[in-house]
């Protein structure tokens, strides 16, 4: 494979492994296959990580409408000089906006049908439900729902591997990959009769197979890009997979919600991603030619993204992408539905709960701290631990309303407690204080004071006393993480657990009504953790 004069929007790669694809050529019968000599041009539109996000925002960015006008005129225009549009998902359909997530993310695999979509990698976030839920998402969607790495306890796959394409005679395989941290990260009252077996030995032994079938193989996964194969405490993710497995012609990734706007080549596999929520969509222009893949131009195409000009003014990073009415008509009632519950003010804020994805997961924030302070209080416990991975947008300065509480803890989990000895409770704490930077896992508390090093616990309080080994202490968590979820030690099991039943988002939507107006500095972190 060579590469060839790369720039920022016009990068030649050539794909594949050229053995294979020489193989492929002198296979060719004439009889529903490629036609030698001529040059197939198709393009690649992909997104990842939706997570409910039907609706443009309060500033009109995004938004299925809009990214429907877009790929409509791709089409259109693709079409026109004889090529062919293949419309991926990268996965994470689920779990986001309280419109979606009150109705099982309907308006969104609906909404995809509209648009056009081809297929999609399951993701991680389609196990927040049970799989009755799933069973009728793949119900609503026209397209298919790919994991090849997902089986039952007794060895079947859950879903189907991949799906054919047939360009005009060139054959595409779609394989779809799931993150096997699923297997911590879903929700395990739905997942525990699921095996999400490793994505990079399931690829190893598909890749060959589908070599034989098509001419062009792609991987749609829900794994991650980490750059250099770096992925820390997540599982291996994209880099990992190109590296290892041999014959994939592109990724079309998801999970780490990257925007690479410049494909990460590694091994002869393209590995692309588009950010999140439906902010760009990616746009690969290929070209097939006697088993040769070229990338000609790649690029991310914002959706009404816009940026602050010198005056403070929202402007357009690019042009204004008008929202398809006829798709805008079909959403506008799923977006009506319950508005005035959700609208609904409960309280009101002096400055900003800090939850941003990319600050919860590194650091302690005020909405860490006011979170897991809520539970303690409701649960009459002397500590408190929220992960960080169930923190899912901030809360801003102002009008804080129902809405914004469900945005932030979407998932529905239960508030839950235990009573530990001081032992068991130091045993505890050493695990979650191991947990790392930029992940979910990471850790947010209230009550306790910790000091740790190297990612090793050297001291806790509580109250400004030690942590007594004898003594009994009540420690409020969510059922997620009780139940082993981010890798959390098991304590569902443990015989002084208590589910209370109340919902994390109510727990927080009572809190923060009781103690409107909220001062933000009631909930700074301070030194309560410090970590060297």
């Amino acid at each position: 494979m060579k590469i060839k004069s790369p720039s920022a929007w016009s990068t030649i790669f050539c794909l594949g492994v050229l053995s294979i694809l020489l193989s492929g050529c002198a296979s060719w019968d004439g009889n529903g296959q490629y036609t030698p000599d001529k040059t197939y041009k198709i393009t690649l539109l992909h997104t990842n990580d939706h997570h409910g996000r039907f609706w443009p925002n309060n500033h009109g960015e995004y938004g299925m409408a809009a990214r429907k006008t877009l790929i409509d005129q791709i089409r259109q225009e693709v079409t026109a000089e004889g090529g062919h549009v293949l419309l991926l998902s990268g996965g994470d359909i689920n779990t986001g906006v309280p419109e979606s997530d009150l109705q099982d993310a309907e308006p969104d695999f609906k909404g995809m049908n509209h648009i056009g979509y081809d297929a999609m990698a399951l993701g991680n976030h389609e196990f927040d439900n049970p799989l009755t839920v799933l069973r009728k998402q793949e119900e609503w969607a026209n397209f298919p729902l790919l994991s090849a790495n997902i089986y039952d306890k007794q060895g079947n796959r859950l879903f189907d591997a991949y799906h054919m394409f047939n360009f005009n005679g060139v054959k595409v395989a779609v394989m779809g990959l799931t993150t096997e941290d699923t297997a911590k990260l879903g929700n395990p009252e739905y997942i525990s009769a699921f095996d999400f077996r490793n994505p990079v030995e399931e690829a190893g032994k598909l890749v060959p197979t589908l070599r034989k079938q098509a001419d062009i193989v792609i991987a749609a996964t829900h794994m991650g890009h980490y750059p250099n194969a770096k992925h820390g405490i997540n599982a291996p993710g994209d880099v990992t997979l190109a590296r290892k497995v041999n014959g994939i012609d592109i990724i079309v990734g998801g999970h780490s919600q990257d925007p690479l706007f410049e494909p990460d080549v590694q091994n002869g596999t393209a590995i692309l991603q588009a950010y999140e929520w439906g902010k760009y969509v990616g746009r690969a222009d290929l070209e097939f030619k006697n088993g040769q893949l070229k990338l000609i131009k790649y690029r991310l195409i914002p959706i009404n993204l816009k940026q602050k000009d010198e005056q403070g003014n929202r402007v357009f990073i690019e042009q204004e992408i008008k929202p398809n009415e006829q798709l805008k008509a079909f959403l506008t009632p799923f977006q009506e539905k319950g508005q005035a519950q959700l609208g609904q003010t409960i309280a009101q804020t002096n400055g900003k709960l800090e939850g941003d994805r990319h600050v919860v997961r590194f650091k302690p924030t005020n909405l860490g701290v006011l979170i897991a302070r809520s539970q303690k209080e409701k649960t009459h416990a002397d500590l408190a631990i929220m992960n960080s991975g169930g923190v899912r947008d901030s809360i801003e300065a102002g009008t804080v309303t129902y809405k914004d509480v469900l945005i932030v803890q979407p998932f529905g989990n239960m508030v839950a407690y235990v009573d530990l000895t001081g032992k068991e409770l130091m045993d505890y704490l050493r695990v979650i204080a191991s947990k790392p930077v930029d992940s979910g896992a990471f850790a947010q508390f209230d009550g306790v004071k910790l000091l740790i090093k190297k990612g090793k616990l050297v001291s806790a309080t509580i109250k400004g006393k030690t942590i007594d080994a004898s003594k009994t202490y009540r420690l409020a968590i969510n059922s997620y993480i009780a139940a082993g979820g981010d890798g959390y030690p098991k304590m569902d099991g443990h015989p002084n657990y208590v589910n209370t039943g109340f919902a994390d988002a109510e727990v927080l939507k009572a809190y923060l009504e009781s103690r409107s107006p909220i001062n933000v500095a009631d909930f700074a972190p301070g030194d309560a953790v410090v970590r060297q």
